[in-house]
C-alpha cells in the first residue's frame, strides 16, 4: 500500500463564504464582515488556482473539477470530507454533519475520474448514518496510515465511534482513537476534524499532542506512531490553529515528495521543526488566508487523494 499519490481531486468554488450550518462546532471560521459574497468567493478562486498552479508546477497531478452554479454548497472547497478513493478500487461516501455540506458529493466526479482512466471497483456508502445523526467527515475525521493500515480518529460531534470502527473493518485498518480538545473561551472544546491536528506521512507524523489531555490516549498514540518507525514532529496548539496540522505528503515529478500546507502553517513553523520535515521532503506552501478564514478548513482539506487503479488500456 502507498502512503502518497500523484494525484489529487480539487474542486473549484462557486459559492464560497462562511458556512454558518459549520460554525457551530468549526472554532476556526470567522465571517469576513466588511466583504461582500462575491468579492469573498473571487477572493477565494484566486487563492484555490494559485495553489493548484503551485502543485502543478511541481508535478503533482491534479483534476480540477468546478462546483455546480446552481447549489447552495459554500463548502464544496473541501471534498475530502465527503469522498476517498482507495487503491484495491474502492470508493468511500460519507455522511456529513451540515446538510447544505450533502450536497457536495456528486456522482459525476466519478464519471469524471473514470473518464480519466481511473477504474472504480466498489462504492462503499456510509451516508445513510445522516439519517440516525452519525457522522464521519471523511479523511477529515480519519487520517490514514495506508502503508501500516492504520486509522487514527478524535472523536467529535463529526467523527462518530462506532461507524469509525465500521470503517476500519470495512477497509481493513486498525483503528486508533483518542479525543482532541483545543481552548476556546477557556473552555476545552473537541476539534471537529483529526486532520486538523495531525498529518501522517511516510516517515514522519506531525502532531498537536498537546491537544489530547488524556495521558493513556496521548501514549497509545504515541506508541502506534512510533511502532511504525515514524519520527514524531510536534506542534503546540497556537500552531494547530494556524493549520500546521493540516498538511498532507503527495508525489511530484519523478516519485519526488512534497509536503503541502498553507502559508499560514509555513510561517507558524519554528526553524527546528521546518529542518526536520525537510530531512524527508520539500514544502509546497500557498496563500490560504480567506479560504482558512471563512471556511475553518486549509490545505489538507482541499485536497482528496486518488489512489484508484488506472486501467491498463
Amino acid at each position: 500500500m502507498q502512503q502518497t499519490t500523484n494525484t489529487i481531486l480539487m474542486i473549484r468554488p462557486v459559492h464560497f463564504r462562511m458556512n454558518e450550518q459549520t460554525a457551530v462546532n468549526n472554532y476556526y471560521q470567522q465571517e469576513l464582515k466588511n466583504m461582500l459574497p462575491a468579492s469573498i468567493n473571487k477572493k477565494a478562486q484566486i487563492e484555490f488556482d494559485e495553489f493548484v498552479l503551485k502543485l502543478q508546477e511541481n508535478g503533482v497531478e491534479v483534476i480540477v473539477v468546478n462546483d455546480i452554479e446552481s447549489s447552495n454548497t459554500p463548502d464544496s472547497i473541501f471534498p475530502n470530507n465527503w469522498i476517498s478513493f482507495h487503491e484495491n478500487g474502492d470508493v468511500g461516501l460519507y455522511p456529513m454533519f451540515a446538510e447544505n455540506r450533502r450536497l457536495e458529493r456528486r456522482e459525476d466526479v466519478l464519471e469524471i475520474l473514470e473518464e480519466r482512466g481511473f477504474e472504480i471497483e466498489n462504492v462503499v456508502d456510509y451516508t445513510e448514518a445522516e439519517e440516525e445523526e452519525f457522522f464521519l467527515e471523511g479523511t477529515g475525521s480519519v487520517v490514514l496510515d495506508r502503508q501500516n493500515q492504520k486509522a487514527y480518529c478524535a472523536v467529535s460531534p463529526r467523527s462518530d465511534e462506532e461507524l469509525f470502527i465500521e470503517f476500519c473493518e470495512d477497509f481493513e485498518y486498525t483503528p486508533v482513537l483518542f479525543t482532541a480538545n483545543q481552548t476556546v473561551n477557556n473552555q476545552r472544546e473537541e476539534i471537529y476534524h483529526t486532520n486538523v491536528m495531525m498529518c501522517v506521512a511516510e516517515q514522519f507524523a506531525i502532531v498537536c499532542l498537546a491537544s489530547i489531555d488524556d495521558k493513556k490516549e496521548r501514549k497509545s498514540l504515541v506508541k502506534h506512531l512510533k511502532e511504525n518507525k515514524k519520527e514524531l514532529i510536534e506542534i503546540t496548539e497556537e500552531q494547530l490553529t494556524a493549520f500546521a496540522g493540516n498538511m498532507l505528503q503527495v508525489k511530484g515529478e519523478n516519485e519526488e515528495r512534497f509536503l503541502v500546507m498553507s502559508s499560514a502553517a509555513f510561517d507558524s513553523l519554528r526553524k527546528d521543526q521546518l529542518q526536520k520535515i525537510e530531512k524527508y521532503n520539500s514544502i509546497i506552501h500557498s496563500s490560504l488566508a480567506t479560504i482558512e478564514t471563512c471556511g475553518g478548513g486549509s490545505a489538507r482539506c482541499m485536497m482528496a487523494e486518488v489512489f484508484l487503479p488506472k486501467n491498463k488500456l
